[in-house]
């Protein structure tokens, strides 16, 4: 769920060693890896690679891009992000600003080395269905204006290690991004119910088959404990070994 190093800084998945940064990085530009690079919130973007790194001066110099229009708008920016998948894993990283160089008598683009990049291993990023013939739910425990308590309850559509996807069959949940729900029990396979904090990343009306209109929402996991991460991508190699198997005939 989390998109282009939004996941939070005290996340798992975020690393803040510069030495395994630069090291990452330096293998990346040795094996000539391509990166995309976004401004105006990943609506632009171009395909770019690491030409240098200098640690003692703090900067990556990278490709430039092949108009002069499109150069413009990444000076302009004042966030530029990277994504990339390498070794099977996927990096982002975000920088403030970048600046004109020359690499080599070419036209080049330098940056800061990041202070952080989030590093995702396949299944921790993969978002995978869950069953529809017995159907999930996540509850959300809301306070009411009043202090007193109620309770909603959703149906789970996809799971990832960053976050669910669900559907609100009522329109019950407030659909404002941002809004975090403190309080939600997870429902997994194994009857087991796991306590999650939730962020709301995204909503959309939904028309169904039947004219019903429902909410699906996109909603990130906010603080998750590890032992709590850790049941969560068991369940998700759980659910695609099940899927896998169906998928071959063996069950």
């Amino acid at each position: 769920m989390a998109n282009n190093d939004e996941i939070k800084d005290d996340s798992p998945f975020r690393v803040h060693s510069r030495r395994e940064i630069v090291s990452l990085l330096t293998s990346m530009m040795e094996r000539n890896q391509l990166l995309s690079l976004l401004i105006k919130g990943g609506s632009e973007s171009i395909i770019t690679s690491i030409l240098d790194i200098d640690d003692d001066d703090d900067s990556v110099v990278i490709d430039a891009a092949p108009s002069t229009m499109l150069n413009e708008s990444i000076l302009q920016s004042n966030r530029i992000g990277f994504e990339a998948v390498y070794n099977n894993i996927r990096i982002t990283f975000n920088v403030d600003k970048a600046q004109k160089c020359l690499y080599q008598e070419r036209p080049a683009l330098k940056i800061t080395i990041p202070t952080s990049l989030v590093r995702l291993q396949r299944r921790e990023y993969f978002r995978i269905a869950t069953p529809i013939a017995k159907p999930l739910r996540c509850t959300f425990r809301v306070t009411r204006e009043d202090g007193s308590f109620t309770t909603i309850v959703t149906l789970l559509n996809n799971i990832s290690a960053g976050g669910i996807g669900i559907t609100d069959e009522k329109k019950l949940l407030d659909p404002t991004l941002g809004r975090i729900y403190e309080d939600c029990s997870l429902e997994m396979t194994d009857n087991t119910v796991v306590t999650v904090k939730l962020q709301i990343r995204d909503c959309k009306e939904v028309k169904l088959a039947s004219g019903k209109t429902v909410n699906r929402f996109g909603c990130e996991f906010v603080d998750i404990p590890r032992a709590v991460l850790a049941a969560i991508q068991r369940f998700i190699t759980k659910l695609e070994r099940e899927q896998n198997a169906k998928a071959s005939g063996m069950m």
